[in-house]
């Protein structure tokens, strides 16, 4: 079984370019597992720069929901999985379920974010390799002053809670700069 390292931050705090930068120093067969969707013109940029930055030695899986039955149904021959991130795969999966930005359907989306997340923990789990998972860090900040940012935040608030309870190493990212989170009493690591 592989292990799961957790890197949460703020926006634009260095989380994802610090999963690169562990991906690079173990030397390791990669499978870069993108979860943003080109759904405007600005996204469609962002994605374009950060594929241009990536690693061109990793394989790259375009998946915006449903990884874990993807994964353990095709898992990727590699010593390394980073997924970046679980920010947009929660919102990916919010979208899909709301019509109204104004009355969101809270139940119907915490089902399949808890659906989503416990499939992806057990693919983690039954996995070889060892995984590095990207999150913003949402709850340190305002109150959204609107319904479907507050779903959304409660959504990403627990997700990162759950792969936090599974993970072996969790970082949390200001200003570039890495500070790990624990250690748990008996972690000799």
């Amino acid at each position: 079984m592989g292990k799961l390292t957790l890197i949460l931050g703020g926006a634009r705090s260095g989380k994802s370019a610090y999963a690169e930068k562990l991906a690079l120093q173990h030397n390791s067969r990669v499978a870069y597992i993108a979860t943003a969707q080109a759904l405007d013109e600005e996204m469609k940029s962002r994605i374009s720069l950060h594929q241009e930055k990536r690693n061109q030695n990793w394989q790259t899986l375009e998946i915006p929901f449903g990884i874990g039955q993807i994964v353990q149904a095709n898992p990727p021959s590699v010593d390394l999985v980073i997924l970046d991130c679980l920010t947009l795969l929660v919102s990916n999966i919010l979208l899909k379920v709301t019509s109204d930005p104004d009355t969101p359907d809270e139940n119907q989306a915490q089902d399949l974010v808890a659906e989503e997340i416990a499939s992806l923990c057990q693919a983690i789990q039954r996995s070889s390799s060892n995984w590095i998972v990207v999150s913003n860090e949402v709850g340190m900040g305002l109150v959204p002053p609107y319904p479907l940012g507050r779903v959304y935040r409660d959504l990403l608030g627990w997700a990162n809670q759950e792969l936090a309870s599974v993970a072996d190493r969790i970082y949390l990212m200001v200003a570039g700069i890495p500070m790990r989170l624990g250690p748990e009493p008996g972690d000799d690591s």
